[in-house]
C-alpha cells in the first residue's frame, strides 16, 4: 500500500466519526451503516470506500443517503476535491459496482414484485442474518445454490420482502430470465379457474404460467395445504422446475416437519435445499428499521426524535408490520398537528398499540383475522354473506372460538358476523365441537389456531 494509501486509512476513522456529527448520527445508526465501511484505495482522483459484503445490496441506499456527506468531509479532511465510490470488495480482485435498476420496471411488473420490497432496505440483524446470506446467495446463483430455498418465520417478520428481494437482484443481475411471485391465493385462484374451465386448454395455459419460468418465488405455502387439487398442481410444478435446474423459493409461518397434515413427499421435496428461519428482531434491529424509515423525514419537522424511536423500539415487541405501523401513527400525529411529537404524545398516540404490562385482550376481531390467515382467506369473507364451503366452516371455526375464548354473549357474536339471531351461532358451534370429536386431525388444527391466538 502506497503512503496516501496509509495515511488516508488511518484518517478514514476520523472522516466517518466527522460524517456521525455532521449528520447527528444516533449510535444505532452509525454502527449499523457508518462503522463497518473501510477505507479502500485512492485512485484516478477517486475516494474509495469498501462495504461488507453481507452488505452488498445496501449500496445504492448508502450513495443516496451518505455520498455527499462523505464528499464533504473527505474533501475537508484531505483538502482535495475527490469524488467518492462505494464498493464490495468481494475478494482482492473483484469490485462489485452497484446496478442501475431502473431500466427494469416492466420487468418487475411482469414478475409482481413491489417496488419498495429489496435488499437495499432490508434491515439485517441478528433475527435474520442467515435467511439474509441465504436469500442472497440464491439471487447470485439462482437454481443452483440451495435450491428450493424455504424460508419461515411468524407473520410479519420480513419474508416476503425477502422474497422480493431475490427477484430484484435475479432480474437486475439476470435480466433474460424469468421471474414469477406469487402468492398461495393467487396462485390456488390459477388451479381453481383452471379446473372450472373444464377444458385441457385451460390448464395448459396454467402449466405455461408457472412451469416456463427460470425462478418461482411462492408465498405462504402454508395455505395450500390440504386444498388437494391446488397441492396436487404444486407437487407437479414443483418437480418440473426443480428437474430442469429453476431455482424455486418458498415462504412459510412454520417448517416443513411442523406443518400439519404435509404429506412426505412434500417435506423431503422442501427439505432437498435449505431451510432459513426469520426470529422476532431484538432491539437494535428494531431501532435500526426505524431509523431508516425516519430517513425520509430528516430535516423536516416530521423526523421523529431519538427517545420516542427508542420508545418504539423497546415496546413493540410483536414484528416489524406492527413496528411500521407504530411509526406510520406517529407520522401521522405529527402531521395532523403540524408539529414534531414529544415522548408524551407519542406515549398518549400509541397506547392502542403499545401494551409494555399488560396482556393482550382477545377479541372477536382478532380471532377473525386469525382463522382467515389459517385458511387462506380474507377477514371480510367471514363476516360477509358468502356461504360457499371454504368460507362456511372458518365462519363456524369462529363462532366456536368466540365462545371459547371470550366472554362475549351469543347475541354478540351474531351482531359481530352480521348474523340475524344466535341459533345460526349456536348451530355453528355445536357442528364444530361434534367434527372435534369425532376427527383428530381436525382437532389439532383448532388447537393450532388457537396457540395462534394465545400464544401463551
Amino acid at each position: 500500500m502506497s503512503q496516501v494509501n496509509q495515511d488516508y486509512s488511518l484518517l478514514f476513522e476520523n472522516i466517518k466519526q466527522k460524517v456521525c456529527d455532521e449528520m447527528q448520527l444516533s449510535i444505532v445508526a452509525f454502527q449499523t451503516w457508518i462503522e463497518p465501511m473501510k477505507f479502500y484505495k485512492v485512485e484516478d482522483d477517486t475516494f474509495y470506500i469498501e462495504i461488507p459484503s453481507e452488505k452488498a445490496q445496501l449500496i445504492n441506499y448508502l450513495t443516496k443517503n451518505y455520498k455527499d456527506i462523505f464528499h464533504v468531509c473527505i474533501s475537508d479532511a484531505t483538502d482535495h476535491d475527490y469524488k467518492v465510490k462505494f464498493i464490495i470488495k468481494k475478494d482482492e480482485d473483484n469490485l462489485i459496482p452497484s446496478v442501475n435498476s431502473s431500466t427494469n420496471t416492466d420487468l418487475y411488473k411482469q414478475a409482481n414484485l413491489v417496488s419498495k420490497y429489496t435488499f437495499e432496505n432490508f434491515v439485517v440483524g441478528s433475527n435474520n442474518s442467515f435467511a439474509h446470506s441465504a436469500a442472497l446467495a440464491v439471487a447470485e446463483n439462482p437454481g443452483e445454490d440451495f435450491n428450493p430455498l424455504f424460508i419461515y418465520g411468524e407473520s410479519g417478520l420480513g419474508k416476503t420482502h425477502l422474497m422480493h428481494s431475490i427477484g430484484h437482484y435475479i432480474i437486475d443481475h439476470y435480466p433474460d430470465k424469468k421471474v414469477l411471485y406469487v402468492d398461495s391465493e393467487i396462485f390456488t385462484n390459477d388451479v381453481i379457474e383452471g379446473i372450472r374451465s373444464g377444458n385441457s386448454s385451460a390448464m395448459n395455459r396454467l402449466r405455461d404460467k408457472y412451469r416456463t419460468v427460470d425462478v418461482l418465488l411462492i408465498d405462504d405455502i402454508q395455505f395450500i395445504i390440504g386444498k388437494e387439487s391446488t397441492q396436487e398442481e404444486f407437487f407437479h410444478t414443483f418437480n418440473t422446475l426443480y428437474n430442469k435446474g429453476k431455482a424455486i423459493i418458498i415462504s412459510s409461518d412454520k417448517p416443513p416437519k411442523q406443518m400439519e397434515t404435509l404429506d412426505e413427499r412434500y417435506t423431503s421435496r422442501f427439505g432437498q435445499g435449505l431451510q432459513a428461519d426469520i426470529q422476532p428482531p431484538g432491539y437494535e434491529t428494531k431501532a435500526a428499521i426505524l431509523l431508516m424509515l425516519n430517513e425520509n423525514y430528516k430535516n423536516t419537522i416530521y423526523a421523529v426524535p431519538q427517545d420516542v424511536i427508542e420508545y418504539i423500539a423497546t415496546n413493540v415487541n410483536s414484528n416489524i408490520r406492527d413496528l411500521e405501523g407504530a411509526f406510520n401513527k406517529i407520522i401521522y400525529i405529527e402531521k395532523l398537528n403540524k408539529k414534531t411529537i414529544t415522548l408524551e404524545m407519542a406515549e398518549e398516540g400509541l397506547k392502542d398499540i403499545i401494551f409494555p404490562n399488560a396482556p393482550k385482550m382477545v377479541t372477536p376481531q382478532i380471532i377473525i383475522q386469525v382463522v382467515a390467515d389459517h385458511y387462506g382467506i380474507r377477514a371480510e369473507d367471514i363476516t360477509s354473506k358468502k356461504r360457499t364451503a371454504e368460507i362456511v366452516v372458518p365462519r363456524q371455526v369462529v363462532m366456536y372460538l368466540c365462545r371459547e375464548l371470550t366472554d362475549i354473549s351469543l347475541k354478540n357474536i351474531a351482531k359481530v358476523l352480521d348474523k340475524k339471531d344466535h341459533s345460526t351461532i349456536i348451530n355453528g358451534i355445536t357442528k364444530i365441537q361434534d367434527e372435534i370429536n369425532n376427527n383428530s386431525d381436525f382437532a389439532a388444527q383448532i388447537n393450532v389456531i388457537k396457540k395462534k391466538i394465545t400464544p401463551s
